[in-house]
């Protein structure tokens, strides 16, 4: 005979240990001293993929222990003592494309909560090697972000991360090349160039430690002087489901420093 109960508490068991590890995730940094709020993701794209028909889950993490503290217009959420968790829920459409969808909440210095507006992406992978093999990986990812005013005057922007790559059982090198403009406001249609790099080495037990490289250097027609640019150096450990990492500013507009967690579902 069938244990119906079993039965069931085996159906619901990984979806009750999935609510408990988002809950506790989301207290932990929420009590702690949240101190910034910044991108959705500081994350370096490599040739990870959803599968046809399979779906992920994701929750960003990101805060800083200074940030910014005078608005850049009136009305603007500043970046000081604040906190952003953003899920990702991504879906494989096809062989070579996946697309996801990032709901970021932010905390402000206040305690005010907001929800800062969708952001959707497209990714497609034209090259990569077998899973496990060795050999170069390519590809592009594709975002749109509708954005609350507070955080984004444009409101709406674009973002064009072409994703070049190489790894072997022991190296991964990643570097995205990202284009961003806003696609309403001032500064409609100017481009602006954010390279990111990421290289780690497999330290064994199933973890990488490496370093992840993110700029923001301004016009692409001009970058912007150097104490306007923003340089980040972020120390990343890296298992099966965690991506964590520290980073330190290196002058200019970059914060001192960042803590950034990535968890998959």
């Amino acid at each position: 005979m069938v244990d119906l109960d079993q039965s069931f508490e085996d159906t619901i068991a990984p979806v009750h240990r999935l609510g408990k590890t988002l809950l506790g995730i989301a207290a932990v940094f929420w009590m702690a001293p949240a101190q910034a709020a910044l991108p959705d993701e500081i994350q370096v794209y490599t040739d990870d993929l959803e599968a046809p028909g399979e779906h992920g889950l994701e929750l960003h993490v990101n805060m800083t222990p200074k940030g910014r503290s005078t608005p850049d217009y009136p009305g603007e959420v500043t970046p000081r003592h604040g906190l952003r968790v953003t899920p990702e829920l991504s879906l494989g459409l096809a062989p070579g494309w996946d697309a996801g969808l990032y709901l970021p909440f932010v905390r402000s210095a206040e305690g005010t909560l907001y929800f800062a507006g969708p952001k959707l992406r497209l990714k497609w992978i034209a090259l990569k090697p077998e899973e496990g093999g060795t050999g170069y990986f390519a590809g592009v990812n594709a975002e749109i972000a509708f954005v609350d005013e507070r955080f984004e005057q444009a409101r709406r922007a674009a973002e064009i991360r072409p994703i070049l790559g190489w790894r072997d059982p022991t190296w991964l090198l990643s570097f995205n090349p990202i284009v961003e403009f806003d696609l309403a406001g001032e500064q409609k249609g100017v481009f602006t160039f954010s390279p990111a790099f990421k290289v780690a080495r497999n330290a064994g037990s199933r973890t990488a430690l490496g370093f992840e490289y993110y700029a923001e250097l301004g016009r692409l027609s001009g970058f912007a002087p150097r104490r306007e640019q923003s340089h980040t150096l972020f120390f990343v450990i890296d298992t099966p489901r965690i991506n964590f990492g520290i980073g330190r500013g290196l002058g200019g507009a970059a914060d001192p420093w960042t803590l950034k967690a990535i968890v998959s579902f």
